[in-house]
C-alpha cells in the first residue's frame, strides 16, 4: 500500500495568453505556490512596485482568500492562497488607493469647471454668445 500524501495534489499545464505553458500545483483544488505567501499583496516581489492589484479572487473557506495578483509594472502575474490578515491589509490599501482617485477626479473636475465657467464669463462679457448658440 502506498502512503497517501499528508497534501493531495495535482499538477496541471496552463497555457499563457503569451504562449508561455506553465505547471501549476492545485492542493485541495486551490492554487499552491511553493515558494512562502508575502504579506504584503500589494508590492511586486518582482519589481517591488506598490501598484499591485487583484484580477480576480474568491473566498475559500471563511478564513482564507484564492488571489490572481497582476503588477503593471512588470507584468509579474501569480495566484495564490492568502489568509484573512494580508488580505484585509491588500484591501484596505485598494480602499486608500480608491479615496486618493476620487479625491483627484473631484479636484480636476472641480478645476475644469472653472476653467469652462471662467471661458463662458469671458464670452458673455465679450458679447460674443448668440441665441443660436444654444
Amino acid at each position: 500500500m502506498t502512503p497517501r500524501s499528508k497534501h493531495p495534489h495535482e499538477l496541471r499545464s496552463v497555457r499563457l495568453p503569451s504562449g508561455k505553458t506553465i505547471q501549476v500545483v492545485y492542493y485541495d483544488n486551490a492554487p499552491y505556490s511553493p515558494r512562502a505567501p508575502h504579506t504584503l499583496l500589494h508590492v511586486c516581489p518582482a519589481c517591488t512596485s506598490e501598484l499591485v492589484y487583484p484580477t480576480e479572487w474568491r473566498e475559500v473557506d471563511g478564513r482564507r482568500w484564492e488571489i490572481h495578483l497582476r503588477c503593471p509594472n512588470c507584468q509579474w502575474a501569480a495566484a495564490g492562497v492568502w489568509d484573512h490578515d494580508p488580505v484585509e491589509a491588500l484591501d484596505e490599501v485598494l480602499d486608500q488607493g480608491t479615496r486618493t482617485l476620487m479625491g483627484d477626479l473631484r479636484h480636476l473636475a472641480r478645476a475644469n469647471m472653472e476653467e469652462e465657467v471662467d471661458r463662458f464669463s469671458a464670452a458673455l462679457k465679450a458679447d460674443v454668445i448668440l441665441p443660436e448658440d444654444f
